[in-house]
């Protein structure tokens, strides 16, 4: 593992983290991860991979701003239950756009175009879930990070891989953190 990816590693578990014990801290420190990771991607030539870090940054950004001023009355946002609306348009969100990531990628010289795209795709739904504070972002954030183990084990950046391997264990605790604060009734 090379100080880029140690960076990109450290700053990113703590961020998710920070994230399950909903500290809005979790948003500057991920932005650290997600410099790091961008340029580890870029040179390693996942390029959806790469282009996703510059998109974190700026939906770290809104989602920092949702979570310290996004509820009722410009206070804290608070957890919810993912109204059940939400599923149809992720499920098609993800499948829209990783079509459109995979027929950009598979043109150029991205090693892994379906789960580059697919996983983008995945990822940026379930950061918008997070930064609306809804509870099922743990559930697409747990098959999001199933999948990217196998792509950075394949692409040789097996601490990247341990390190999501890890996330998914952080998203089961995250969801059940997050769940016990929904009333009984919306659970």
């Amino acid at each position: 593992m090379g100080w880029l990816e140690g960076v990109g590693v450290v700053a990113s578990a703590a961020s998710v983290l920070l994230a399950v014990l909903q500290r809005p801290s979790t948003y500057p420190v991920g932005i650290l991860g997600c410099l790091a990771f961008g340029w580890l991607f870029t040179t390693g030539g996942l390029y959806a991979q790469a282009g996703l870090q510059v998109v974190y940054v700026a939906l770290s950004a809104l989602g920092w701003f949702w979570w310290v001023r996004g509820g009722p009355g410009r206070t804290r946002l608070r957890v919810r239950a993912t109204p059940p609306w939400a599923w149809p348009v992720a499920v098609a969100s993800a499948v829209v756009l990783g079509a459109l990531l995979w027929a950009v990628l598979v043109r150029s010289d991205d090693p892994a175009p379906v789960a580059d795209a697919g996983t983008t795709a995945l990822s940026l739904v379930a950061q918008l879930m997070l930064d609306r504070k809804l509870l099922g972002t743990w559930l697409v954030w747990i098959v999001t990070d199933v999948w990217l183990v196998g792509l950075y084990a394949s692409q040789g950046l097996h601490a990247t891989a341990l390190l999501y391997a890890g996330f998914v264990m952080l998203c089961a605790f995250g969801w059940r953190s997050w769940r016990r604060e929904l009333p009984a009734a919306a659970r």
